[in-house]
């Protein structure tokens, strides 16, 4: 009984490529060769690295002002930060470049040195950055949030101004905290 259910749904297997030849499960892949993958895969993944790194300098240094602009506790920074990162964070990333890449004039990819040869580029790298800030600021803001209130008052104590207990004291210890996740979200970025 066994040997019958066995042989009636024997799976059927793909037929052999020919020894040398590009033809793999009835694919032609005789297009493929070292000056196409030169030209345009190897070009696109260093565009890619390219744009993650950039990326992730210019989302964490404009993450980083919107979070503090998030926690100063003033209304006139606090209602615009917040409001753009959570505008932000409910748009999709592809509706966000298409919005950038079609809404903006030619003028100002004009301004920008071979900005008119290199408009999809720059929207790239324009709406990555603008789009990546937002999630940098939430990881930024987690992370100040983090260190304990005496160390922000110990820096109070010793006289120094908030621009300082930021820059010196809170600011070190947080990046610190928000290392895994920062690398996590660049990962996810690539």
């Amino acid at each position: 009984l066994l040997s019958r259910k066995k042989s009636r749904f024997r799976a059927t297997s793909w037929p052999a490529a020919p020894v040398g030849g590009t033809d793999m499960f009835g694919l032609d892949m005789s297009f493929l060769n070292w000056d196409i993958i030169s030209k345009f895969v190897i070009k696109g993944f260093i565009f890619s690295v390219e744009l993650t790194v950039i990326a992730t300098i210019g989302g964490i240094l404009l993450g980083t002002l919107l979070a503090l602009m998030r926690l100063s506790g003033t209304k006139v920074l606090t209602i615009p930060a917040t409001f753009y990162v959570n505008g932000m964070r409910s748009v999709p990333l592809v509706m966000v470049i298409l919005w950038f890449y079609l809404l903006m004039p030619a003028a100002f990819f004009d301004m920008i040195p071979g900005g008119a040869n290199n408009r999809s580029e720059i929207s790239a790298i324009i709406t990555f950055i603008a789009f990546e800030a937002a999630y940098f600021s939430e990881i930024m803001r987690a992370g100040i949030q983090s260190i304990s209130r005496g160390q922000v008052n110990a820096g109070r104590a010793m006289g120094m101004t908030y621009a300082q207990n930021m820059r010196l004291i809170v600011l070190p210890q947080a990046f610190r905290n928000m290392l895994p996740i920062l690398l996590t979200q660049t990962i996810i970025l690539f």
